[in-house]
């Protein structure tokens, strides 16, 4: 069900190249490393774009094949020009945005959110109105997933380790609603993505993760393998 809520966010996706993405998904070859990562871009910001309050979605990335894959699903691309990391990117992502659709909210979404759903999105991007700045923490407890400025308030996300205490401590208000089970599981280890696997994936890391899977099963196992998803 899509919610019908006007579209008053823009939205601002960073992603890493792919040839150095996700290298904490251990016990993958580079390129299956690279491909997940891919999916996994891919799948949140398809689900970004069908959120009901986004009008926008920029992803910055200097990643051709992300930027040509993104783009097809109807996002802008910038390149990284600040190329000063995380925060920056989004900053610069976010300064595209007002200048395109002034007077409307900007947030910056992690890009590794494979089982987000549109109306989590929305759910959060409603919540996050009532705010001058507001923060989505990750399923740890500690990161962030998604941070929001309001239409005339200074975009200033601190994304990166610990980020939830110091979006806290720069006095956003903090967003921890139950529904929002998606959006909250961003992926960084095999692990984390069985967790978001049982929350329900994207299409695209779906099938990238069922192939790794198998790839991994040692054909001694037999149907159990098959069977078990090892």
């Amino acid at each position: 069900m899509r919610l019908e809520v006007t579209p008053t966010w823009s939205l601002v996706v960073p992603v890493q190249v792919l040839a150095q993405a996700k290298s904490r998904l251990t016990g993958l070859p580079q390129t299956a490393r690279a491909e997940l990562a891919l999916a996994m871009a891919t799948d949140t910001v398809a689900a970004a774009l069908a959120a009901a309050a986004v009008g926008l979605v920029v992803v910055v990335t200097d990643d051709a094949v992300v930027g040509a894959q993104t783009a097809r699903l109807g996002a802008v691309v910038l390149p990284d020009e600040p190329a000063a990391g995380l925060n920056s990117a989004l900053a610069f992502g976010a300064g595209y945005a007002r200048d395109q659709l002034r007077g409307r909210g900007v947030a910056g979404l992690a890009g590794d959110l494979p089982a987000m759903r549109p109306d989590e999105l929305t759910v959060a991007l409603r919540a996050a109105g009532a705010a001058a700045r507001a923060f989505v923490p990750d399923a740890e407890g500690t990161g962030t997933t998604l941070y929001t400025a309001a239409a005339g308030t200074i975009f200033e996300p601190r994304f990166g380790p610990q980020s939830r205490a110091r979006h806290l401590a720069a006095g956003a208000a903090e967003i921890d609603l139950p529904e929002l089970a998606g959006l909250r599981r961003d992926v960084d280890t095999m692990a984390d993505l069985r967790r978001a696997a049982e929350i329900g994936l994207g299409p695209r890391t779906a099938a990238l993760l069922a192939a790794v899977e198998q790839l991994q099963c040692d054909p001694a196992d037999g149907p159990r393998c098959a069977r078990s998803g090892r």
